[in-house]
């Protein structure tokens, strides 16, 4: 393989960061449309959500997933600490251990966030039977009468967090690995993302805009990572080169 330093933003990469300004701007176009109480008063009704405890929704796509994210995070634990096999194309432990940082702080943005938040879920809502009256998430000041802590969704971090698994191959330190690879794992993550945030929707645990809003933190902290580290990540896979023949 062709070791030397890739371009500064590939062409994966910039469909990458355009599919993240693009979700930044559905996002604050939602919520500029104020579309979170309609939707839920679509799915609940005066008695609460009926779907909250469904079994494939509860059981299946909110516990199970929940305990997939944990083997998947403890999995990546392992790869990141694996010695580097030497092959061509394969990422290096310094990336992935990138990767793993970057997946961390990226629960940790989402969690940090919550423990500050004084919106209440929609399960709360007066609108539902509860005493949460509702307020918008960006008003800050006033307490809703619930719970709080709620927004963003924190579920859906445990799918959308793993993001930086699709950067070494999307946004790779060198050239002339294949990006198919990093966009499986990017669908992957975003399609599990969806399901996740949908569930908790369904379940009335979070509005629409709480899992679009752990999209976007989770890509801002993922990308602004990796575009931090690259540098470091290009200078040792160049440090790393076999010298070539008569180079000195």
């Amino acid at each position: 393989m062709n070791t030397s330093t890739s371009p500064a933003l590939t062409p994966s990469a910039r469909w990458l960061l355009g599919l993240s300004v693009g979700l930044l701007l559905l996002t604050l176009a939602w919520d500029a449309a104020a579309l979170d109480l309609p939707t839920m008063l679509h799915i609940g009704t005066p008695r609460g959500f009926d779907l909250r405890h469904l079994p494939l929704l509860e059981n299946v796509l909110h516990d199970g997933v929940r305990k997939v994210s944990t083997v998947l995070f403890i999995a990546m634990i392992v790869w990141a600490v694996w010695r580097d096999s030497g092959s061509p194309g394969a990422t290096t432990r310094r990336e992935r251990l990138t990767v793993l940082a970057l997946v961390t702080l990226s629960l940790l943005a989402v969690s940090v966030t919550k423990q500050f938040s004084r919106s209440s879920c929609p399960w709360e809502w007066t609108q539902f039977g509860g005493q949460a009256v509702y307020t918008s998430h960006w008003n800050l000041l006033a307490s809703d009468g619930g719970g709080g802590s709620c927004f963003p969704g924190g579920h859906a971090s445990g799918s959308l967090a793993f993001l930086a698994l699709c950067l070494p191959w999307l946004w790779s330190p060198v050239a002339g690995r294949q990006a198919a690879i990093g966009w499986r794992w990017f669908a992957l993550v975003v399609f599990a993302g969806l399901v996740s945030g949908v569930t908790q929707t369904l379940r009335g645990a979070h509005p629409p805009s709480h899992t679009l809003w752990t999209g976007v933190i989770c890509a801002a902290v993922t990308l602004t990572g990796w575009w931090l580290a690259l540098p470091k990540l290009r200078a040792a896979q160049v440090s790393a080169e076999p010298a070539l023949p008569g180079r000195s």
